[in-house]
């Protein structure tokens, strides 16, 4: 009995719950519509909430009241992991309103937003350097703010995604065999990302397929293909002379060596 009475209270109490949303829903005055809001992000009431701030958007858009709007449903959005239109409302903020005191914040919340949306590294990265770009122009912007020590943590795990999505790429073309794109690939990869944790494989899968070109090379390339190897391992030597991969690097440079010396003939790579 006590059971089925408390059952009946939960019913009653999401019925008026309910009632008195429809009624804000209805309402003609903004002011309070705009309250109720808040009062529904408060509680944790983000579905309510947001459906009232998106209700008032075009009444408040434009007006000095629009960038209080904008940053109160960009947080609830937040709340709901809707980081996509959320980053919307703070660019709003930060076009519209440059002047506004929650300027500093949106930039900061703008790459924020990118950076919960940037992909699964076997992906595509562009908005993960959107990411970048945005949180690099907030420490631009304002060096001095609270938020700069995170946001270049953020950024530096970032950049870290994008040299391995870019390893990864160089990677594919060396395992497929196409050894002119892959050493196009690693030295951009070297060359973009020369701190990154991938350094010695990147050095080590680019004198392999310098290596590869050239012991398969063309005749009247040959020759300038296998000094670029040669060059190649010299740079993987005086770097990582230590590395698990030495032997075979070493191996393959005394082929490499040999075959400048006697010019052999191999199968031909255009």
């Amino acid at each position: 009995m006590v059971k089925n009475w408390f059952y009946i209270v939960i019913a009653s109490l999401l019925l008026l719950s309910c009632s008195d949303y429809n009624m804000v829903v209805k309402s003609t005055d903004y002011e309070y519509k705009y309250k109720k809001a808040l009062e529904y992000y408060e509680e944790g009431d983000y579905t309510h909430a947001n459906s009232l701030f998106n209700d008032l958007v075009y009444v408040f858009r434009g007006t000095s009241r629009g960038d209080d709007l904008y940053y109160n449903y960009a947080k609830s959005l937040m709340a709901q992991h809707d980081y996509v239109l959320a980053s919307h409302y703070y660019k709003n903020i930060v076009d519209q309103y440059p002047r506004s005191k929650y300027a500093q914040e949106a930039y900061f919340m703008i790459g924020q937003c990118y950076y919960e949306e940037s992909p699964s590294v076997k992906l595509d990265q562009g908005m993960t350097q959107k990411s970048v770009d945005a949180l690099q122009l907030y420490i631009n912007l304002y060096p001095y703010a609270e938020n700069v020590d995170e946001a270049n943590i953020l950024i530096d795990e970032l950049h870290e995604k994008i040299a391995n999505k870019s390893y990864l790429n160089a990677k594919l073309y060396y395992d497929m065999g196409y050894y002119k794109a892959a050493v196009i690939s690693l030295e951009n990869s070297l060359r973009d990302f020369p701190d990154t944790k991938y350094r010695e494989e990147l050095r080590y899968l680019l004198f392999k397929a310098k290596y590869e070109l050239a012991v398969n090379s063309v005749e009247d390339k040959k020759r300038e293909r296998l000094i670029d190897a040669r060059d190649e391992y010299f740079y993987f030597e005086d770097e990582f002379p230590d590395s698990d991969n030495i032997r075979e690097v070493r191996r393959n440079f005394e082929q490499v060596t040999d075959l400048l010396g006697f010019d052999e003939n191999t199968t031909m790579i255009d």
